[in-house]
């Protein structure tokens, strides 16, 4: 299992494209700081052009695209990390389980209070938060996520990034079999049907995940 914090599960770019954040942006993100430790963090590729984005990064950033994307600005994204981070005592505040209770009053506090309405349906703040929140998720035990859902993939047949399986490569949640083994089959000529036999699944779930992947690769 790859660790969350000290190995790397992604590189730049495949960051990039699961999270679907410009590769400038993240470029930025990783460079950034808040409360003296990096807005997302990143560790020394075992080899030029390998993974450097562990996974507590990839949730960070995902975290940040989440804020971003209901209408923050930077200065206030830094201020809300900061405190947060502050509050928790440690760099990985934004990933933290805590941030699905108080942390959610910290951002308001620093700055989300100015946005009584989020772009994506005029619902109530705390409730968006929580609604991007749900994509990630946390072991009983453990203060810090251990998968996060693609929302690219839809609800229908959730897609998780999990560093205990796939090696870095989007698995589907139910059987943690990589989407790529799918479509690898489906490409060699298999039915969806065959597919759907072999892993356990239904045909229109197998289906349902191709046309995704088409529509992501367009």
């Amino acid at each position: 299992m790859t660790d969350r914090f000290t190995e790397g599960l992604l590189t730049q770019a495949e960051t990039s494209f699961h999270l679907q954040i410009p590769p400038s942006t993240l470029g930025d993100w990783l460079n950034g700081k808040a409360a003296g430790a990096p807005l997302v963090h990143q560790v020394e590729p075992v080899r030029s052009g390998q993974p450097s984005v562990p996974f507590v990064a990839v949730a960070e950033a995902y975290v940040l695209r989440s804020l971003r994307t209901m209408g923050l600005r930077m200065r206030e994204i830094r201020e809300a990390a900061e405190a947060v981070r502050d509050a928790f005592g440690t760099p990985y505040g934004l990933v933290s389980r805590r941030i699905a209770t108080d942390g959610v009053d910290i951002f308001v506090e620093h700055g989300l209070d100015d946005l009584r309405r989020a772009r994506d349906g005029q619902a109530p703040i705390r409730e968006v938060v929580d609604r991007y929140l749900r994509y990630l998720s946390w072991e009983a035990d453990d203060d810090f996520p251990s998968s996060l859902q693609l929302q690219q993939y839809g609800d229908t047949v959730p897609v998780l990034l999990d560093p205990r399986f796939g090696h870095g490569l989007p698995v589907v949640a139910a059987n943690r079999v990589p989407v790529k083994a799918l479509i690898d089959l489906w490409e060699a000529g298999e039915s969806v049907e065959n597919i759907a036999y072999e892993y356990d699944m239904e045909p229109d779930q197998v289906d349902e995940l191709r046309r995704a992947v088409i529509s992501l690769a367009a």
